[in-house]
């Protein structure tokens, strides 16, 4: 099966915090854990993508999703049961909820979707698949 994706590489603050955080979220998407170490931890989704976490030496600036870069990373769930119970559990995992007024629906009707952002300003949007 060929992929659209090889792998994602995200540098992090606190891998520790990012593991925790990360780690539950695609845990709950399905990717498994394929690497865990002192300097990096990485997920592998069934489909050969693998999601990358690394800490940075030095580093004195804030990530700002709104500034140039990537904006936000958008992933797929299996149906409205499994977003809304994403929903419920990610505060207790270091998310918290953007556009909570409008969900599901903040990206239009036709759109069903959960926008989180964790404690580094990162933003994924979790999209039920087709």
């Amino acid at each position: 099966m060929s992929r659209a994706l090889h792998h994602l590489d995200l540098w992090v603050r606190d891998l520790a915090i990012a593991r925790g955080e990360w780690g539950w979220l695609l845990g709950e998407l399905g990717w498994a854990v394929d690497l865990d170490d002192e300097e990096s931890a990485s997920w592998q989704h069934d489909d050969g993508t693998y999601f990358f976490l690394q800490g940075v030496v030095e580093d004195d600036v804030d990530h700002d999703r709104m500034r140039p870069g990537v904006n936000h990373l958008a992933l797929t769930v299996e149906g409205r049961a499994a977003l809304d119970r994403l929903r419920s559990e990610s505060s207790e995992h270091g998310w918290h909820e953007l556009f909570a007024g409008r969900y599901p629906h903040a990206g239009g009707d036709g759109h069903t979707a959960l926008y989180l952002e964790n404690s580094e300003g990162f933003e994924v949007e979790i999209v039920v698949g087709d």
